[in-house]
C-alpha cells in the first residue's frame, strides 16, 4: 500500500488537502486529529480521568474508528459534529499528550495502512507513524494567513463568538505547545516537502501534491 502524509500547523490547510488529494486519488483520508478527538469523546461519555493514561490506552485500544465521505465514525455512530465541540477540543489535549494512548493510535493508523492506499494528515505522520512513507509534505502558512483562515471557516459555519485576532493569539500558543509536546511534537520530517500555503487556492495545494505523486511514481499523469 502507498502513503502520503501531510503535516504541519493549525490551519495551514492540511484537512482540506488531504481530503480533495485523497478524493483524487481515490485512496482513504486518514485524519488522525479527528481520531484523538474520537477517544476524548469517548473517555468524557464513559467519565475516564483524563489524568488516567493507563485507563485511556486501553479505552484507545478498544475503539472502532474510523471515516468515510467527510464522516467521522467511533463505533459505528456518526461523531462528525460532536468531536468538534470546544469540551471535546479541551478534552483532547490531555488525550493527545499521553505516550501510551499515542502508542495505541499509532498501531490503528499503521493497520489502516494495510488495508488502504492512504493520504494521512497530522503533526507526527512523516516523522513517526510512517517515516517510511513513499511521499512527505509539510503543509506551512504564515501565522495572519492561518488565522483569517480558520476565522473564515468559523463565519461560514455561524460561529462568531471569536475575532480573527483572538484566534490568532490563540493559535500561536497552541503553535508553541504542540512543537514542545514531549510525544508526537509538530516538525517537518528531514526528507519532508515543504510547501507554504500562503495565498495559494487549495486547488494549486493540490496540484503540487499530485505533481510531487507523479514525479515519485505513486500515481500515472
Amino acid at each position: 500500500m502507498k502513503i502520503i502524509t501531510l503535516d504541519g500547523p493549525a490551519g495551514a490547510g492540511k484537512s482540506s488537502t488531504a481530503r480533495a488529494l485523497a478524493h483524487e486519488l481515490g485512496w482513504y483520508h486518514m485524519d488522525t486529529g479527528a481520531m484523538y478527538r474520537s477517544v476524548a469523546l469517548a473517555a468524557l461519555e464513559q467519565d475516564i480521568s483524563l489524568e488516567n493514561e493507563k485507563d485511556l490506552a486501553e479505552l484507545a485500544a478498544s475503539l472502532d474508528i474510523h471515516s468515510a465521505h467527510g464522516n467521522v465514525f467511533l463505533n459505528g455512530r456518526n461523531i462528525t459534529g460532536e468531536i468538534r465541540i470546544d469540551r471535546v477540543t479541551t478534552a483532547t489535549r490531555f488525550v493527545a499528550d499521553m505516550p501510551a494512548v499515542r502508542e495505541e493510535m499509532k498501531k490503528m493508523q499503521r493497520s489502516l495502512s494495510k488495508e488502504f492506499n492512504l493520504v494521512t494528515e497530522g503533526r507526527d505522520q512523516g516523522t513517526i507513524v510512517f517515516p517510511h512513507a513513499e511521499l512527505k509534505i509539510y503543509l506551512d502558512a504564515s501565522p495572519a494567513a492561518r488565522a483569517a483562515r480558520r476565522y473564515r471557516e468559523r463565519v461560514d459555519l455561524g460561529d462568531q463568538s471569536q475575532t480573527m485576532n483572538e484566534i490568532l493569539y490563540s493559535q500561536i500558543e497552541r503553535d508553541q505547545g504542540d512543537r514542545d509536546r514531549p510525544v508526537g511534537a509538530m516538525e517537518a520530517a528531514m526528507d519532508a516537502i515543504i510547501i507554504n500555503t500562503d495565498g495559494l487556492s487549495l486547488e494549486n495545494v493540490v496540484k503540487q501534491v499530485l505533481e510531487f505523486a507523479c514525479d515519485r511514481g505513486l500515481v500515472s499523469n
